[in-house]
């Protein structure tokens, strides 16, 4: 095609071609990909192992074999709710984007996401693992960016008036070292509940109804899909809490509990460690080792662990190979 002169466009030359090449096709990018991919790992085994020898696990693994089952199967039942529910989340962002895949996909796909999200950190679950299965399953890049911040924005924005709420009602006694106070925290706790109903009312009351967020269109949902979300999320955080109350066998009072799991999964987000690893139940440890022997608070937390992280985790490995294999097949199907 001629260019805005009516001329056409020059061949490039070879200087052009070779620093026009994309990233992925330079001869180091395998190399490079394959070392940051071991970096990570090892990165995570090192954490595994330097917290591991923090822990007491003769005292831990005694807790353990006398845990009773009946706790366990409690949780167990809790945990599958919170995947369900969580799986849903994805069928906000399907009415929000107006896609048409079929819901058990879009469901199965967000389980397998949610699960890496919650072992391996947001940027390998909820990002990639959404952006590899939604774009092979033929959505474009910009649905998909808009399903996945739809269904973030639900996790957080019900994270928002839950702790929130919680913050501000009844915030934990936290230590005497820690930089914030009660007092403090029940403030920051007003402003969290504030911006969930600002929110709320945004998607109320706002005439404008799309803006512009770094060249990307963004639009209001309406106050239905929103008051969706909040309660979608503030439920998923809810029945999280749920399980770790059961399994410290109901020894300390939910909202307690509920309490340090928002203060744990924010303190997780701040240091960017994958799973929280470490960060969870140093932060369970400061705030009621005074209420609870540290071994037994660390052996439910070992078992919120296998419940709620692990266990999940070899499932949705399972589907995503399955999804992968369907994928290949249909993509080249046999002659």
């Amino acid at each position: 095609m001629p260019d805005s002169l009516g001329m056409p466009p020059s061949a490039p030359s070879d200087g052009q071609r070779r620093t026009g090449r994309k990233l992925t096709d330079r001869a180091w990018w395998p190399w490079l990909k394959r070392g940051v991919t071991t970096a990570f790992f090892l990165l995570v085994a090192y954490l595994l192992v330097s917290q591991a020898r923090t822990i007491e696990w003769d005292k831990v693994l005694s807790a353990l074999k006398n845990y009773p089952l009946s706790a366990s199967w409690g949780a167990v039942g809790l945990a599958a709710a919170s995947y369900l529910l969580y799986s849903c989340f994805d069928l906000l962002g399907r009415h929000y984007t107006g896609h048409t895949l079929p819901a058990p996909t879009v469901m199965r796909l967000t389980f397998i996401s949610y699960a890496f999200n919650l072992n391996l950190g947001s940027v390998v679950g909820g990002v990639a693992f959404r952006y590899r299965l939604y774009s092979r399953l033929g959505l474009a890049l910009g649905t998909i960016t808009r399903i996945m911040s739809f269904s973030m924005l639900a996790n957080w924005i019900g994270y928002l008036l839950l702790a929130g709420g919680i913050f501000s009602l009844a915030p934990p006694a936290l230590p005497g070292t820690w930089k914030i106070d009660a007092s403090q925290l029940r403030l920051i706790g007003f402003v969290l509940l504030a911006l969930a109903l600002a929110y709320l009312g945004a998607c109320a009351f706002s005439r404008r109804r799309s803006f512009s967020l770094r060249g990307h269109e963004v639009e209001l949902p309406s106050l239905r899909l929103a008051a969706l979300q909040l309660a979608m999320g503030a439920g998923n955080w809810l029945l999280m809490s749920g399980i770790v109350f059961i399994l410290l066998q109901h020894r300390i009072d939910f909202f307690s509990v509920a309490s340090v799991l928002l203060l744990a999964a924010i303190a997780g987000v701040i240091t960017h460690i994958p799973g929280n690893l470490g960060v969870l139940e140093a932060v369970f440890v400061a705030l009621l080792s005074h209420r609870m022997p540290q071994h037994e608070l660390l052996a439910g937390l070992v078992a919120y662990r296998v419940v709620y992280f692990l266990a999940p985790l070899l499932i949705a490995t399972g589907l995503y190979l399955l999804m992968e294999a369907r994928t290949k097949r249909r993509a080249h199907p046999a002659p």
